[in-house]
């Protein structure tokens, strides 16, 4: 059975009705401990003709690795970037399926350190990262309650 993770309406990377999103769906992968996607970033998200724009693949790791922590806890659980970094490794091509994966690397109640990678078909790593995550303060949560009841998993 596929486990997928919830998404919102209008998240860059997993929003349902924001008409530029990449509409990013996430499994768990409890054999492996980590998630994954797999995701075609289209020509109109690249930084030079063929390759994703680094920015884009920044924020694919970012959230993929992020979203790791969900897997122990659930959908409800939310941290947020306090450090981010990012090797590239090669550039990251379009048009082309990536499979993206991440995990926790260690956590205690309020911080976790999170990395992920973004993978060719034939598994080759064109970008990696290391993550700390943090619970986010009191008044995020605050604003999230509005946006509440569009966090849910759509069926396939």
């Amino acid at each position: 059975m596929v486990e997928r993770q919830p998404s919102s309406r209008n998240c860059f990377l997993c929003g349902r009705d924001n008409p530029v999103s990449l509409r990013v769906v996430w499994e768990n992968d409890r054999k492996r401990n980590q998630i994954r996607t797999t995701v075609t970033v289209d020509e109109q998200y690249n930084g030079y003709p063929g390759v994703v724009h680094g920015g884009v693949v920044a924020a694919l790791l970012d959230e993929t690795a992020g979203r790791a922590i969900m897997l122990e806890a659930g959908g409800d659980e939310f941290m947020v970037t306090l450090k981010l970094e990012v090797h590239y490794r090669r550039p990251t091509p379009t048009l082309t399926p990536l499979t993206v994966v991440g995990w926790v690397e260690r956590r205690t109640a309020n911080r976790a350190h999170v990395a992920g990678e973004i993978r060719l078909p034939d598994g080759t790593v064109t970008a990696a990262c290391t993550a700390v995550v943090v619970r986010p303060p009191a008044e995020f949560f605050a604003a999230w309650m509005a946006e509440r009841e569009h966090w849910r998993v759509d069926e396939a």
